[in-house]
């Protein structure tokens, strides 16, 4: 069993940074793909960012891509998520999740593992 803690949310303006992080406890946490989602009211839970094992694969959503920066550090078992510019539309609560076989990775149903969340809100 996996277990993530994210950390790091907060609130900030808009055009503000944050970076969040996602630490696990196994330490095969490494072999697995870890993706962050985030859920705003009323809203569904959607893809954000994932990165690869190995981190030679990374993906995002279109909506964040060139503000958001996924990274991760196996040896600490930890993956982080660098927010830059953000935009009052990025308030949500940003979920980690890792996932052993991951075929599509933006799917929430991909993902076996999950974190209670962080919130993040940006002010406009």
């Amino acid at each position: 069993q996996v277990q993530l803690v994210e950390s790091g949310g907060g609130l900030v303006q808009a055009g503000d940074s944050l970076r969040l992080s996602c630490a696990a406890s196994e330490r095969t946490f490494g072999s697995r793909i870890t993706g962050w989602f985030r859920q705003a009211p009323g809203k569904e839970r959607e893809f954000v960012a994932a990165i690869s094992w190995k981190g030679g694969n990374i993906y995002y959503a279109d909506s964040v891509k060139g503000r958001f920066t996924i990274s991760r550090d196996n040896a600490k078992n930890t993956v982080f998520l660098q927010m830059s510019s953000l935009k009052a539309e990025d308030t949500a609560v940003y979920y980690c999740a890792a996932g052993t076989i991951v075929v599509v990775p933006t799917s929430v149903d991909e993902y076996d593992y999950w974190g209670q969340g962080t919130q993040v809100t940006v002010s406009s």
